[in-house]
């Protein structure tokens, strides 16, 4: 996901604070990707390899948030307004 995308998300989540619950997933997958990135240090640094994939599923969280959005608009069971 690029910056771009990641901005254009935010910028509608700002402009449309009538959606909480949308701001508050938004807010809670940018939180797992941040904590993916951090986390993957500690988890080489102190041998806890089993936590490598659970980060790196964290850090692909916007992504596959945005790609299950965009897929349910698509198939018309989910309005996503900030799709273009």
């Amino acid at each position: 996901m690029s910056l771009d995308e990641l901005q254009r998300i935010k910028q509608w989540h700002l402009r449309h604070r009538d959606h909480p619950v949308e701001s508050h997933l938004w807010d809670a997958m940018l939180t797992l990707w941040l904590a993916g990135w951090v986390g993957w240090i500690p988890a080489f640094a102190f041998d806890a390899l089993w936590a490598a994939p659970l980060c790196a599923i964290a850090m692909s969280a916007p992504t596959l948030y945005a790609t299950w959005r965009l897929r349910a608009h698509q198939a018309r069971r989910l309005r996503c307004d900030w799709a273009r």
